[in-house]
């Protein structure tokens, strides 16, 4: 339990929290996003998510080995990208080939920066390995079961189905403020 009281281990959860957050208020509303603002017609409802996945794959196995070897820059630049990633199809969801195209790159960029997240953790909590996996799953379950509520406020409210990917922006802002502020205390390093 000591390990798991390390002054980075808790913003890594927290980040990755905020980050699976904002993927899956995005993601959960990713039909009626395909359907009422960008006009596909029905069919395209369980496409979507396949190009989602399709990138979130992608994610994963391209921010892999970097991930392992710098993870700071890895995060600073997949955090940036990520937010400008969520104002993209907020912007662009009425125009067809702009979301098919912005579906798959939000996958790749959330999912490259997630499993980044976890790295940290398991790193962070290298003396308690089954924990540290523990907490980071429990973190991105966490983000992912909630994420969606704000996304949902949002619609209730009636600001559109546009709505939830606003505020997948919001959520991953103080990602990104946290990013920046890591990537300056200079701590790019992994145990030996």
């Amino acid at each position: 339990m000591r390990a798991l009281r390390r002054p980075r281990l808790l913003p890594a959860l927290g980040l990755g929290a905020l980050v699976d957050g904002a993927t899956f208020c995005t993601f959960t509303y990713l039909a009626p996003l395909t359907t009422e603002v960008t006009g596909l017609a029905a069919g395209w409802v369980p496409g979507m998510p396949a190009l989602f996945g399709a990138g979130a794959f992608a994610g994963v196995t391209s921010a892999g080995r970097p991930a392992d070897r710098r993870p700071l820059p890895v995060l600073r630049a997949g955090g940036a990208a990520l937010l400008v990633g969520w104002v993209l199809p907020a912007l662009a969801a009425g125009h067809t080939t702009a979301t098919v195209l912005l579906v798959p790159l939000l996958g790749l960029l959330a999912f490259g920066v997630g499993s980044t997240l976890i790295t940290r953790v398991l790193y962070e909590a290298a003396d308690a390995p089954s924990l540290g996996t523990a907490f980071a799953t429990s973190a991105l379950n966490a983000g992912a079961a909630l994420g969606p509520v704000p996304g949902g406020a949002a619609i209730d409210r009636g600001l559109g189905f546009r709505a939830p990917v606003w505020v997948s922006g919001l959520l991953a802002t103080p990602a990104l403020a946290a990013l920046t502020m890591t990537a300056r205390d200079g701590r790019d390093r992994r145990p030996a």
